[in-house]
């Protein structure tokens, strides 16, 4: 079920009751409205009267179908587990509440953790100021230091798997496609979100600035359930994408470089980096029909499912020219 961002919505029974397991003593909920998700994962904003009166915000996320990441009880403690650990660091993250991966207490598989303030943007006005705070945020989280690595990354396409868009060069995406049939480059593991772009980050935008130019801020990074062990490009690989795609093509390319000039290490060699910045936009190939979706109900109504293909393309094309 994909309800409408803000929909004041009703929390299940079980789910209402595990909840208030986990309040403070004297609380209660008050209220609960839904905040934008996905078709597999209910997110809820929940708010709680406190004893003295006032009133504080949880947010619930439950799995209520099965996720192209893999079951919801692995991607549920890998949330968990990554909460935790960005407990004791300075990255923005949501502190954990309580998890129910296996659902033994709720109708779905949950987590509640606390609400952050601010709000995703995706609007084109305000990039300019936007794009070095997102390279330096990133930068942080890949700087993160664990006693227990979450798991391996996990490869999003294949070769054999990559959907040539209709009118595309064949040539330079047969090109693309051969540089992923190659074996792995050997990396330097980082800590990674693995699915940081812009609708994951937070942003506090002051009144005179809805675009967030001036004085903009990253309040938060949320949807840690892909966090994983792997090598920064990856990371930066798929915010270029999803800039790439949002924005158009050069921001994709603009972004690599902000990584690299926030201190962000990369791929020593060319022909590595290539592999990883080309990987992702491969793999968003296959789903270009549901990248495209939340982003024109965010408002970016031109972001048709062409129009997404049509800057995928062109950002291949775009990577091919300057590493390939």
């Amino acid at each position: 079920m994909v309800t409408r961002h803000g929909e004041a919505v009703a929390v299940r029974p079980l789910t209402l009751a595990w909840v208030r397991r986990h309040l403070e003593a004297g609380e209660r909920i008050v209220g609960a409205v839904a905040l934008q998700g996905g078709a597999t994962a209910d997110m809820r904003r929940l708010a709680i009267g406190t004893r003295d009166g006032g009133t504080r915000h949880l947010v619930l996320r439950s799995f209520v179908g099965p996720t192209r990441q893999g079951p919801a009880d692995g991607l549920l403690h890998r949330e968990a587990d990554a909460l935790s650990t960005l407990a004791c660091t300075g990255v923005p993250a949501p502190r954990l509440v309580a998890v129910d991966p296996t659902a033994a207490y709720c109708e779905y598989p949950s987590l509640l953790m606390t609400h952050l303030s601010g709000r995703t943007v995706v609007d084109d006005e305000g990039l300019e100021t936007r794009l070095p705070l997102l390279a330096r945020q990133l930068v942080a989280v890949h700087a993160v230091r664990s006693a227990d690595r979450p798991r391996a990354y996990v490869a999003l396409t294949t070769a054999d798997t990559v959907v040539t868009p209709r009118d595309a060069d064949a040539a330079v995406w047969a090109a693309a496609i051969d540089v992923i049939r190659e074996p792995a480059p050997r990396y330097e593991g980082r800590f990674l979100h693995r699915d940081f772009q812009p609708g994951n980050v937070l942003f506090d935008l002051p009144p005179e600035d809805s675009a967030g130019a001036v004085g903009a801020r990253i309040t938060g990074v949320v949807d840690w359930a892909a966090a994983s062990w792997g090598p920064a490009d990856l990371d930066v690989a798929h915010c270029s994408t999803n800039l790439a795609l949002l924005h158009g093509p050069a921001w994709g390319l603009r972004f690599i470089k902000a990584y690299q000039e926030a201190g962000g290490k990369l791929a020593a060699a060319v022909d590595e980096r290539l592999y990883w910045q080309v990987r992702e936009p491969l793999a968003f190939s296959e789903e270009v029909q549901s990248v495209a979706q939340p982003w024109r109900e965010a408002g970016r109504t031109e972001l048709t499912t062409r129009a997404v293909e049509e800057r995928l393309d062109a950002y291949v094309t775009s990577l091919m020219n300057a590493l390939g």
